[in-house]
């Protein structure tokens, strides 16, 4: 975990996908996806079936990292609205222990409107936590800081010759868009203008991520006044 400030408050990233906020005793999470590989088997393409054991045991493990007793999941939870009808027994079963032993919020996203209560927790379409707005897509209204999620943004970094891409958060003075937690999921480039624009009004935007156990920033877009 490293610390790092949002909005005055100290959090940390956990395993370069999470935030923990110690002073809620809270972990965001953000685009779960669970059971995609299923919803790809069912149009023909075959995808190795675990990816939602996967992001739970991830989940888990960052549970019982920060002692965390409030999950917030900032919506895309499930691939799509039935995705939780397809949990086989074993992913099933670590969901419900999850969602049992903490306070567990589904914040609703465009693949899983029709979430349903026996995936335990609660779902709402947004909530706010310490005076931070929890959301799955930025809103260009808003004017509270917020945490969002929904673009998936990953930066391409360049290491011994090779040029990689890793999942990273993009924060700005007061929105802050988490990467995909989900073992299979994509990504958008940081730099998008998708991503840019969703970050406005803003004067800094950056990149976040960390390595050998500290924060590394990137500076993605600087205001010209």
């Amino acid at each position: 975990m490293v610390p790092f400030l949002f909005s005055g408050r100290e959090m940390h990233l956990v395993d370069g996908r999470a935030v923990h906020w110690p002073d809620e005793r809270a972990l965001l999470v953000a685009d779960l996806h669970l059971e995609k590989a299923s919803w790809f088997a069912r149009g023909g393409q075959m995808l190795p079936p675990y990816d939602s054991r996967e992001t739970l045991e991830r989940l888990a493990d960052a549970i019982r990292k920060t002692g965390a007793r409030r999950v917030f999941a900032l919506g895309d939870n499930f691939h799509d609205s039935r995705g939780n009808e397809r949990l086989d027994p074993h992913a099933a079963g670590m969901l419900a222990a999850l969602t049992r032993a903490v306070d567990w919020i589904w914040i609703t996203g465009n693949h899983d409107e029709a979430l349903v209560a026996h995936s335990g927790g609660v779902p709402l379409p947004d909530a706010e936590l310490g005076g931070i707005i929890l959301r799955h897509k930025a809103h260009p209204d808003e004017r509270r800081p917020e945490f969002s999620g929904h673009f998936h943004p990953k930066i391409r970094l360049k290491s011994r010759g090779r040029s990689i891409a890793r999942a990273c958060a993009v924060r700005s003075e007061r929105r802050m868009i988490l990467p995909a937690f989900g073992a299979l999921t994509g990504g958008m480039d940081a730099t998008s203008p998708e991503i840019l624009s969703a970050m406005q009004p803003a004067h800094a935007i950056d990149a976040i991520l960390p390595a050998t156990g500290k924060l590394v920033q990137f500076p993605l877009w600087r205001s010209a006044t």
